[in-house]
């Protein structure tokens, strides 16, 4: 199975205690649709994952998974991403996406200037970011809202983005116009 056949759902980015639980960051809307589609795959799609939310600890879910009884085999899986086949999700709703589905497009300007595309997107707790990989190859980070993604086509395959504007300021350090 490929990734693009996979959407990751959440990542174990800790344990809690020593009877196996660990930490995990959900990617769901509803933080508790982690356990919604049943068992999850590792990113190779060679290690299933039984799971049971049993907690919070403050933004993370606690869970303890099947088969994993001591904080030693807990460790070894922080980083794991936890994905589920693309095909037992639900569609979308019209004007509703999987972040997986904006990997690669294109990034466009208003006027249809293609200035990248996609990379990636990020949630680092301030709100969502959206990463281009920009023609020339550098990268740039945009908050993912309206104001600079307002249009998201998917079945087209590319994104409107109004890049970041900064005028100096009295100094000649740049901020935001």
């Amino acid at each position: 199975m490929t990734i693009e056949e996979k959407i990751c759902l959440g990542a174990i980015v800790g344990v809690h205690g020593i009877r196996g639980e660990v930490k995990v960051k959900s990617f769901t809307e509803d933080e508790c649709n982690l356990t919604k589609y049943g068992r999850l795959l590792n990113e190779s799609g060679d290690c299933e994952f039984d799971l049971k939310i049993v907690g919070h600890s403050k933004e993370l879910l606690r869970v303890k998974i099947k088969g994993v009884e001591d904080r030693t085999l807990a460790e070894t899986l922080i980083g794991t991403g936890l994905y589920i086949e693309r095909s037992r999700l639900p569609e979308p709703e019209e004007d509703e996406f999987y972040h997986a589905d904006l990997i690669g497009l294109e990034a466009r300007s208003k006027d249809g200037d293609i200035l990248g595309t996609v990379n990636a997107l990020y949630n680092f707790g301030a709100g969502d970011l959206i990463e281009l990989k920009m023609a020339d190859g550098h990268f740039e980070m945009l908050p993912f809202t309206m104001k600079y993604v307002p249009t998201i086509d998917i079945k087209n395959g590319f994104i409107i983005v109004e890049m970041m504007q900064f005028a100096p300021d009295e100094q000649g350090e740049p901020i935001e116009g």
